[in-house]
């Protein structure tokens, strides 16, 4: 077997050249929309807070950005904690309910589907993080033809 002649990598090396950038860094022009959806079930893989990131950049790129939680996406915007509401349990337990919370501080905007909320879930309006929107089922729809009409960038995730 051939001898390994490189130094090991160390605490503050770099695997690869993270500063380059390839494509120009793009603004929203005045009035650009965003919209990001979710379909997904919380911490059932990395979508969830891989959306609320780019949702955050999103907003901070300068484009009037809103997401949506419907279907088991709801479950992203219920309060959570252990052993009170709040308590992080473990490092990054209530990492996606800070990360929607940072959102909405940022001027973004949160709509919770109320028929999944309660019907899918169990839970009530007042088991949302504070800031989101409960609103009716049939806004689910409208809300999202409200922003093909105003011709807003869309992210749309579901799984199952």
């Amino acid at each position: 077997m051939p001898a390994v002649t490189l130094p090991p990598h160390a605490a503050g090396d770099f695997f690869v050249d993270y500063e380059e950038k390839v494509f120009e860094d793009v603004k929203a022009e005045p009035g650009q929309k965003a919209l990001v959806t979710f379909h997904t079930v919380a911490f059932e893989g990395s979508i969830g807070l891989v959306n609320l990131l780019q949702a955050t950049r999103l907003l901070r790129k300068g484009f009037d950005t809103t997401i949506l939680l419907y279907g088991p996406g709801v479950t992203l915007g219920v309060q959570r904690g252990f052993p009170r509401i709040g308590d992080e349990a473990f490092p990054g337990h209530l990492a996606m309910n800070k990360q929607i919370a940072k959102f909405i501080e940022e001027g973004g905007k949160v709509y919770a589907c109320r028929f999944a909320l309660q019907a899918l879930y169990g839970h009530g309006e007042p088991s949302l993080i504070p800031g989101i929107r409960p609103i009716s089922p049939l806004d689910v729809m409208d809300l999202q033809l409200l922003a093909k009409r105003d011709n807003a960038f869309v992210v749309n995730t579901w799984t199952l």
